[in-house]
């Protein structure tokens, strides 16, 4: 694999962002902790830098940085809220949190993340926040997809494609979202949370470069969608979705069937999930693995059922 020449910068900068925060730096190496083509992010000490994905402007990611910034009970703050430029990339400066522990599923944080969306969707969203960029992800997703539709193997391509046309407008990022005013993460999954401060500290909300304003029931899509596709137990599930009403998110109904609400986001989120899979696979040239295939399979039976659009989010 080629190195990445951004690296070497993007380390300096964690350096100097780390000594500045204390005279007392360890000064071990620094970490990469991701390197992909949307992001790369590296640790050194107490201090994060990541660089943002090549499409990142500033006039997309400085609103998002400055709400988070003002919500330090829910997101991570960044160190800075104004964004630099490194060789054409935006890198952003956090301090550390631990991050939920992979090898340890009986202590995921299910509670936390619902606790901490439903506060998120009930608190007013700054005037400048742009829309949740989560829709259009997908489209991304989908996008990508159909430039390797016709090399990828089967017929799994057709089938999320034929899953993705029964989607609303909106979720396919080609109409407004039905709801502009909620403030929505746009990304939820367990890799967005951390501890800070560290250890023990409470869990936050990280990665804000799809936060936005739109249909907060997304951010409960993607478990929404494990669970419909048989990858979340239907223990964990229960657990998030109460801990969600628990704390009076406005996504789903109090009570009841949650289900009119999420089945659009769930679907979409099948969708993405199952575009990205089978982009990945095909770069990779492999056969889909079990789990790839799962979603594949759920986008198949999806095609054949009309989702249900309630809430107005058949626009």
């Amino acid at each position: 694999m080629t190195p990445n020449p951004l690296l070497p910068a993007l380390t300096a900068r964690a350096e100097v962002a780390a000594h500045s925060r204390t005279p007392a730096c360890p000064c071990g190496a620094t970490v990469t902790l991701a390197d992909r083509p949307d992001a790369t992010v590296v640790r050194h000490a107490d201090t994060v830098a990541k660089a943002h994905a090549p499409d990142v402007t500033a006039a997309d990611l400085t609103p998002r940085l400055t709400a988070a910034a003002h919500l330090p009970g829910l997101l991570l703050p960044p160190l800075s809220p104004e964004p630099v430029d490194l060789h054409g990339r935006l890198v952003t400066c956090w301090p550390y949190g631990t991050p939920v522990d992979p090898e340890d599923p009986d202590a995921a944080p299910w509670e936390a993340a619902a606790t901490l969306l439903a506060r998120l969707h009930r608190t007013p969203a700054p005037a400048s926040l742009p829309p949740m960029r989560g829709p259009v992800k997908a489209a991304l997703a989908i996008s990508r997809l159909r430039a390797v539709a016709d090399g990828a193997a089967g017929a799994a391509p057709a089938a999320v494609l034929r899953a993705w046309d029964t989607l609303p407008a909106w979720a396919r990022a080609e109409a407004p979202q039905p709801d502009a005013a909620t403030l929505c993460h746009g990304d939820l999954h367990l890799g967005q949370l951390v501890r800070h401060p560290v250890p023990g500290g409470p869990w936050l909300l990280i990665d804000v470069d799809d936060l936005g304003v739109g249909v907060p029931a997304w951010d409960l899509g993607r478990p929404a969608a494990w669970y419909a596709c048989g990858l979340l137990s239907p223990e964990e599930w229960d657990r998030f979705l109460a801990a969600y009403r628990a704390a009076d998110g406005p996504a789903v109904p109090a009570d009841g069937d949650p289900w009119p609400a999420l089945d659009v986001p769930a679907r979409a989120l099948t969708v993405q999930t199952a575009a990205r899979a089978i982009t990945k696979a095909a770069a990779e040239g492999r056969l889909l693995d079990e789990v790839e295939q799962s979603l594949v399979d759920a986008c198949d039976r999806m095609a054949s059922v009309p989702p249900e659009l309630t809430h107005g989010y058949a626009k």
